[in-house]
């Protein structure tokens, strides 16, 4: 019978005692112990929930086979029993430990961290905004981070699968997961299709967003600073930064709003189709190669960023903006605002809920210390957000000193205007600004590609390990088709109306509905499938069991964590407006639908699950809130007696 892995023996002749290696991961060795034709297969002593041994020492007389004892006889033969679980192809593994921790990094570090967390820090009391953003990760973000590693590396399998084996009535979660990601595909990858075409714009002596004589300038742009003393700036007056953004990058001004969204810039569908090329030869053969990448696309922000901290604390004025950023207003900490938006922003950086750390952590080393690396990863990205605080806001200060204006007037935009306008502008003031608008350029979108990779890894993975017979082989035509229906989503981003369309994503196709999601999540391990049992598996893993604060967290915290975030949203909706386009009433209609899309997976998996098992309605329920026992569904083992062997 043909073996996927060869075990080796060791021999040693003169009647000495034969070595037996350690059972592979794999599969098992068994010494002197055939299990019966009628034996079925499950968790028992030696055997973990998900069908892998224990590694935890055995009294001597488990697994002791009948008969005389003839293990410590030498010469005697005995018979070897190997059970082989068939994976075809065996599963996938990161080359190194700093691949995982590289991609897990680069994941949760994104543009937000560059954009969103300055703009909500300020905008929430400064340095005040610190306390409700350091209990809210310790309480709420960091838990779900390590209690997905802990999942996805003891289960090894995606976002689908996975439900099998924790609570299958559930199993509609990892398909809303997996929509929802599609949703962000439609609209994440745009952003770095415009910083590319700042990229492409860059390589030039004098930048064409500093100057007013352009095409596409109007009579209100005003080119001001404290060295032009002939002019002065009135609320009238436009940046030459804003105008290349609005009406050169993205052509807003030829659209009217949602209702007419125009034309696909032919300029933008090129910087996205390569976008995407990069992309799917990223992720084309499995975290082999994207694991590879990432130690460019994970490590160059942090190096630009330095530089970029460096230049921007040399400037004048600088101090103005870092004054502004940590000047606490403690006052703020009494609304509820202020803590909302401190949840929020936890949630959205460390990112549980999307699929990604199932992904990641299923192609782990079992007994890879999960602990640590959700701890490492988390407290790396939330200094990066403290750290790209200093970075956005030295030169924000240096604008507001060159147009001698309040920093809060300079810091009006949130969001991506605030890199693509005022940053972009204050890099083209600065000495030697070509080189830092393209270093600038290229770390947005390095900080996209790896949140992109990470994205649709996710998506693969489930979709891989939930149809292994139809895709296992097939895996690059499968991720070609799955960029090719990215790409043809986001055709409506890349139109000129495409911005509101983004805007209109970002507040409602996934914010809510992910939320909703991880919170039926952590019920469902926590109170379905049972935090006991999950300790357990843990401490299977890694030699210790979660402690009481973990406990407590999963059980209790967390939930009240996500349902807070999910009550306040529906309590107070946002008023979504972008430029001066107010989004009128029918749009937060069709975004509440594009959200409930997702979600609708959940209930309606839940109807499916109960009208197609057998048995009464209370033994439907049972089986649905019931794991699967191991080899039930999925891979087979192969059974391998050897007889006969010295």
């Amino acid at each position: 019978m043909d073996m996927k892995e060869s075990m080796m023996m060791n021999q040693e002749y003169g009647g000495e005692q034969q070595k037996v290696p350690e059972s592979q991961e794999n599969g098992r060795l068994v010494v002197d112990s055939v299990p019966e034709k009628d034996q079925k297969s499950g968790s028992g002593p030696g055997q973990v929930s998900n069908g892998y041994r224990s590694t935890s020492p055995q009294s001597p007389k488990e697994g002791a086979g009948t008969g005389t004892d003839r293990v410590n006889t030498p010469g005697t033969f005995r018979t070897l029993v190997v059970q082989q679980t068939s994976l075809d192809p065996p599963r996938e593994t990161w080359s190194k430990k700093m691949d995982f921790l590289l991609s897990v990094i680069g994941y949760a570090v994104d543009l937000g961290n560059v954009w969103r967390f300055p703009y909500i820090c300020y905008q929430n009391g400064g340095g005040a905004f610190l306390l409700p953003y350091l209990l809210m990760a310790v309480f709420g973000g960091v838990p779900l981070f390590y209690m997905e590693l802990a999942l996805g590396q003891f289960h090894r399998s995606g976002c689908i699968s996975i439900w099998k084996h924790v609570c299958p009535i559930f199993k509609g979660i990892g398909f809303a997961i997996c929509i929802i990601a599609l949703y962000i595909a439609f609209y994440y990858n745009t952003i770095m299709a415009w910083a590319l075409y700042y990229l492409l714009s860059s390589f030039r002596a004098t930048l064409p967003w500093t100057t007013c004589n352009n095409r596409w300038n109007t009579p209100n742009c005003t080119h001001y600073l404290s060295t032009d003393l002939n002019v002065s700036w009135t609320n009238n007056s436009i940046s030459p930064a804003e105008e290349f953004y609005v009406r050169q990058v993205l052509q807003v001004h030829l659209s009217p709003g949602l209702h007419q969204l125009g034309w696909v810039s032919w300029q933008l569908a090129l910087c996205l189709l390569f976008i995407f090329t990069v992309v799917y030869f990223s992720i084309w053969k499995g975290v082999k190669t994207s694991g590879k990448v990432v130690w460019v696309t994970a490590t160059f922000p942090y190096l630009v960023l330095l530089i970029l901290l460096i230049r921007g604390a040399t400037l004048p004025g600088a101090w103005r903006g870092v004054v502004f950023y940590l000047k606490p207003d403690w006052k703020k900490l009494l609304t509820t605002t202020v803590w909302l938006d401190a949840a929020a922003q936890i949630f959205f950086s460390l990112g549980p809920g999307f699929g990604v750390l199932l992904a990641f952590a299923s192609y782990n080393p079992f007994h890879n210390n999960c602990y640590k690396d959700a701890l490492i990863t988390s407290s790396v990205n939330c200094l990066t957000s403290f750290l790209s605080g200093f970075v956005i806001f030295t030169v924000l200060g240096y604008m507001a000193e060159m147009r001698q204006q309040g920093v809060e007037t300079v810091a009006k935009d949130a969001g991506p205007s605030l890199l693509f306008i005022i940053y972009a502008e204050a890099i083209a003031n600065m000495p030697a600004a070509t080189f830092f608008a393209i270093i600038f350029f290229l770390m947005i979108i390095m900080l996209g590609l790896d949140s992109t990779f990470a994205g649709l890894e996710g998506v693969i993975t489930a979709m891989l390990d939930e149809f292994p017979h139809l895709l296992a082989r097939r895996r690059e035509w499968f991720v070609l088709g799955l960029v090719c229906v990215c790409y043809l989503g986001a055709l409506s981003t890349l139109t000129y109306g495409g911005a509101f369309v983004v805007k209109l994503f970002e507040e409602y196709a996934t914010g809510p509905a992910v939320i909703t999601v991880v919170f039926l999540e952590v019920i469902a391990v926590s109170w379905f499938y049972g935090t006991t049992r999950f300790c357990n598996d843990v401490q299977l893993m890694l030699g210790f069991a979660p402690g009481l604060f973990w406990r407590v967290c999963w059980i209790a915290i967390c939930p009240c964590f996500l349902l807070f975030i999910i009550v306040s949203f529906l309590a107070f909706p946002p008023e979504v407006k972008l430029f001066d386009y107010l989004y009128p009433f029918w749009t937060t209609v069709l975004g509440y639908c594009i959200g409930v899309s997702s979600f609708i997976c959940v209930p309606s998996y839940m109807v499916y699950h109960l009208v197609t098992t057998k048995g009464t309605f209370q033994q439907r329920l049972l089986k649905g809130i019931t794991p699967e026992a191991p080899g039930s569904s999925g891979p087979q083992r192969d059974t391998i007696v050897i007889t006969n062997a010295v």
